[in-house]
């Protein structure tokens, strides 16, 4: 790691927690996603689409995937009703290949266990997150759904409820993500915006470009970094 970023990670303002976005950031979720889009096609007589191509429209939600799946836009009159089917499919096997990402799963894993404060901030509604973070046995000390206020990321404002939860100042956290909307809330909350390259972007997303703080090309370097991290949280 550079001076740079060990300047940036242990300036005059340490973090005293991390948050995360869910999908893609924090979780791959898409393997189970991609079953509940093909499921989607199956039910309309459609071969199924190569997971690479679904995996670049995860974190765009349910919506997209519809639109992907099927072609049918937001305002198309069935719309609605093929994405209810895909939630509905997506709902009865919602952790059946999730993996929190390696090798953040075994740094979470102690982190938790050494009780350091961190939260997920996700715009997934809470009926699919309940039941994931269940299943993957992760208990973060903030949760924040999209359905929990009624704004959601790009907003700032689930951001600043999880730094309020966690008693702490949002200058003192960073929020880690996966997507453009990650880092704006980020950044209009003042947090530091960690932005990684290993989720659910398109070929057309530099995700260089934007306006993070910070940014790690893959999980491992990642965490690479969060035992510097750590240490300013102590």
């Amino acid at each position: 790691m550079s001076d740079a970023v060990n300047e940036v990670i242990l300036g005059n303002t340490p973090a005293r927690a991390l948050l995360f976005d869910l999908d893609g950031t924090l979780v791959d979720t898409a393997p189970d996603l991609a079953n509940a889009t093909n499921a989607l096609r199956a039910h309309h007589g459609l071969a199924p689409l190569p997971f690479a191509t679904i995996r670049k429209q995860v974190s765009n939600g349910g919506s997209a995937l519809v639109t992907l799946a099927l072609g049918f836009d937001i305002d198309h009159p069935h719309h609605s009703d093929a994405r209810a089917f895909l939630l509905n499919a997506y709902e009865q096997a919602i952790a059946t290949h999730s993996r929190v990402f390696s090798p953040l799963d075994t740094w979470l894993n102690r982190w938790q266990r050494d009780s350091g404060l961190w939260g997920i901030v996700t715009n997934k509604p809470r009926r699919y997150t309940e039941p994931l973070l269940k299943a993957l046995a992760l208990m973060p000390d903030a949760l924040l759904c999209a359905d929990d206020l009624t704004a959601k990321k790009p907003s700032p404002e689930p951001l600043w409820e999880a730094a309020r939860r966690l008693n702490i100042a949002p200058c003192e956290c960073w929020y880690v993500g996966d997507h453009l909307r990650d880092m704006q809330a980020a950044k209009a909350a003042g947090m530091t915006a960690v932005a990684v390259g290993y989720g659910y972007i398109s070929e057309e997303d530099d995700y260089h470009q934007w306006p993070a703080d910070l940014w790690f090309s893959d999980c491992t370097t990642l965490v690479a970094a969060l035992p510097s991290m750590a240490l300013a949280l102590r």
